[in-house]
Order: structure tokens, then C-alpha cells, then sequence
């Protein structure tokens, strides 16, 4: 059975097994996703209700595509600008192109893991913030060291040494003298 699906603006063509590249999707590497937006599905020359089919992947790897170079140039004005851009992208490979209904009964095992998980993290969180914002409100400050007003010696240091007074010059000596 094939699909064709919509995401990042974009249109594929897809069936199980096969490996696309799509625009930046959430997720990392081995998790399971769905592409909900589905135009036309089908088996051969028959087509299906594509509201029914739900088109399942699993995202290989988050990556960046190809560099692309952007030169800009004016003619006769000495205006030259160049600059690279290499586009997020993901990588999925499709694990299966089929029946709402038959995803839906594997769903929820896949997502209620998921779930439990997310919870008490979410949950931890805010407590674990708490704690540790008290300590450093109740921990002192280290004392900034004395100024020595005094004069230099056993061990210490003058700041910045005194300017002197410029020379006054003296007078030229004459042939008379």
C-alpha cells in the first residue's frame, strides 16, 4: 500500500520500507512518529479513504542536508556578499502505511510508557528547583579583601606606582658663559 503525505510544506510518496528525507521534525533517533496529514492512499491502480490511513515512521537520524551557497552581486559597485546555509532535516524510514484502526490498538501500548515517564519528571522538576535555589540565597558571600592603605613593605604591594613630575628643562648654555 502507498500514501502520499504532506509535511514541511512538501508532498512524498511513500510506502513501508521506504527512507525519506523531510524537513526538521521533534525527536530523537529511534522514536516513533506519525504523519497525520495524508492526501491520497491506495493499492495499485485502487485508491482509499485517506482520512482512514494512518502513515507511521520511524525517525533514523537528525541531520543537516546539503550546503547550498548564496552569492549576492551587484554589478559595477563593488558589492559582493557570500554565504552557506545547510538545512535542518530528519531522516525517517517508514515502518507501515495502513487502517487507522489497526495503529490505534498499538498506540496506546507504545504511548502509555511514554506518558508515565513524562509525569514524574515533570513532577520532580519543580521540586528538585526549589531546594536547590535556598542554599544559594543562604550561602554567604566571600569577604572581598582588604584594601592596604598603609605603606609598602613586609610583603605588600603598592596599587600603581606615583607619576612623576615632567623635568623641567634647563636653560641652553651660551658661548659667553
Amino acid at each position: 500500500m502507498f500514501a502520499v503525505v504532506r509535511t514541511g510544506g512538501k508532498q512524498y510518496r511513500v510506502a513501508a520500507g521506504d527512507k525519506i528525507a523531510v524537513e526538521k521534525l521533534a525527536g530523537d533517533a529511534g522514536s516513533t512518529i506519525t504523519l497525520g496529514d495524508v492526501l491520497v492512499a491506495g493499492e495499485g491502480d485502487n485508491l482509499a479513504d485517506a482520512a482512514k490511513v494512518v502513515v507511521s515512521a520511524e525517525i533514523i537520524a537528525q541531520a543537516k542536508s546539503e550546503k547550498v551557497t548564496v552569492f549576492k552581486k551587484r554589478r559595477r559597485h563593488n558589492y559582493r556578499r557570500k554565504a552557506g546555509h545547510r538545512q535542518q532535516m530528519t531522516l525517517l524510514r517508514i515502518v507501515s502505511v495502513g487502517d487507522s484502526k489497526a495503529e490505534k490498538k498499538a498506540a496506546p501500548k507504545a504511548e502509555a510508557a511514554p506518558r508515565s515517564e513524562a509525569a514524574p519528571t515533570a513532577e520532580a522538576a519543580p521540586k528538585a528547583a526549589k531546594p536547590a535555589a535556598a542554599p544559594k540565597a543562604t550561602k554567604p558571600k566571600a569577604a572581598a579583601p582588604a584594601k592596604d592603605t598603609g605603606t609598602a613593605g613586609e610583603g605588600q604591594v603598592d596599587a600603581a606606582p606615583k607619576k612623576k613630575a615632567p623635568a623641567k628643562k634647563a636653560a641652553p648654555k651660551t658661548d659667553s658663559e
